[in-house]
């Protein structure tokens, strides 16, 4: 029997898009794992990752299903999402419960974001949800970071988001708490909206601060901005890569999928947490 939500026990859609319609698969066979080309499109991956921390399979989407999520999602996050405002560090804690620097530290200079979410329960039947809980993809990103298997996260609302940054909305400079991070671009504003990140300045035993507080500061040269196209998915490494999304300006937002994959079926967040991200629990 299939819940409220229209999610079989499994917390599959059935009724959403077949995902062979919706991904590039003659360009990304994620569904012929046993093929050559598989097999090269992953060691390609792994090698962008070990070399960049990042890598990105352009036109993951198809052109018309870009053009389906982006109406899909449209009247979501116009009449239903949830904005999250909020004032942090790069690491989303109080000053003085980061370990290895002084509370007063520059690069724990507070920063403003503020974006529109909508969450995996407001979203079956949608491109985005389909794509998000296919088993190929997921079994491709975890050959391509090197873990066993991934699932999909536990959490109803946390599992797959769609964010929007209208003008001068942004999601300021951080370090991610999971070692990896997966998005899908749908729609890119006409200025601003840039991935910017910034390699190097943190490893499994170090922290660059006096690094992360030129980045914060605006006086880092080595930055590095990136402006992809919509139908984009994109995998880093973003526990180790200082990161943000630049100001957006102008009407367009910049609308993007995050998928939240983890390593155990059983990874949920606290009531606190959605709270304080989706404004519900």
């Amino acid at each position: 029997m299939s819940d409220p939500n229209g999610l079989d026990p499994n917390g599959l859609d059935p009724n959403g898009p077949d995902p062979i319609e919706l991904v590039d698969v003659d360009r990304y066979p994620l569904h012929r794992p046993d093929s050559a080309e598989y097999a090269a499109l992953v060691e390609r991956c792994r090698a962008q990752l070990a070399q960049q921390g990042t890598y990105d399979l352009i036109g993951f989407l198809r052109p018309d299903a870009v053009t389906r999520a982006v109406t899909e999602m449209r009247p979501l996050i116009d009449h239903a999402s949830f904005l999250h405002r909020r004032t942090h560090n790069v690491w989303f804690l109080p000053a003085d419960a980061v370990e290895g620097v002084a509370p007063d530290h520059p690069s724990l200079a507070e920063m403003h974001t503020s974006n529109r979410t909508v969450c995996a329960d407001q979203m079956v039947g949608t491109v985005v949800l389909a794509a998000y809980q296919w088993e190929p993809l997921r079994r491709f990103i975890a050959a391509t970071v090197g873990v066993p298997a991934l699932h999909l996260m536990a959490d109803p609302l946390a599992c797959a988001n769609v964010m929007s940054y209208r003008n001068r909305e942004a999601l300021n400079w951080h370090f991610d708490r999971a070692a990896f991070t997966n998005t899908l671009l749908l729609q890119r504003p006409d200025v601003g909206g840039e991935f910017e990140l910034r390699p190097g300045l943190r490893s499994a035993d170090h922290v660059d601060h006096d690094g992360v507080a030129a980045v914060v500061a605006g006086t880092d040269h080595a930055v590095q901005r990136r402006n992809v196209e919509p139908g984009t998915l994109n995998v880093f490494t973003g526990r180790h890569i200082l990161h943000r999304v630049a100001p957006v300006q102008g009407p367009t937002d910049r609308m993007i999928a995050v998928f939240s994959y983890a390593e155990t079926d059983d990874v949920v967040f606290t009531a606190q947490e959605r709270i304080g991200f989706y404004g519900r629990s």
